[in-house]
């Protein structure tokens, strides 16, 4: 699952890492947990950029989940390339089934296009032109571990934003 951060705020004086959330992307953090717990998406590992927003994001949202998740914090999301964030993924350990990484765009949207082979048409298309905060993507994949997660190897499964 791939969850981009929630809406944050520019407070004049404060570098783009330190940004926290918005009043707005406090509550898209806490709604989307809720919706992920509600549908069963509950990840076994969050590996979280260490950007002020996306550590928000997660720690808004995770309370929705009935068990503690194991949270890696890593500093390469903040302004990763797609291609870096999959190098993340492909070394994620196989005992996590469900991954989820909270990051950013533009490499997240590019990520995400990148992986799916297939998908609902329509999901696809309104991710593959936009990826708003708060937006996850579910991607599944025939994998028996995360080294074999390669481009275009993915199902898009459901593409979920605060709106839909």
């Amino acid at each position: 699952m791939l969850l981009r951060h929630a809406k944050a705020d520019s407070p004049q004086g404060i570098d783009d890492h330190s940004r926290p959330l918005a009043r707005r992307g406090r509550i898209e953090s806490a709604a989307m947990g809720k919706y992920m717990a509600g549908q069963g998406l509950a990840p076994d590992l969050a590996i979280v950029s260490t950007a002020r927003r996306a550590q928000e994001t997660w720690r808004l949202a995770q309370p929705a989940f009935a068990a503690d998740t194991v949270r890696r914090d890593d500093g390469r999301l903040y302004g990763a390339s797609a291609q870096e964030m999959l190098a993340i993924i492909q070394e994620s350990p196989a005992s996590a089934h469900v991954l989820l990484l909270v990051g950013h765009n533009p490499g997240l949207q590019q990520l995400a296009a990148g992986l799916i082979a297939t998908g609902r048409p329509s999901a696809v298309s309104r991710l593959q032109r936009e990826y708003p905060t708060a937006g996850l993507a579910v991607i599944d994949f025939a994998a028996a571990d995360w080294r074999q997660v390669s481009p275009r190897s993915g199902h898009l499964e459901r593409f979920e934003t605060p709106e839909s």
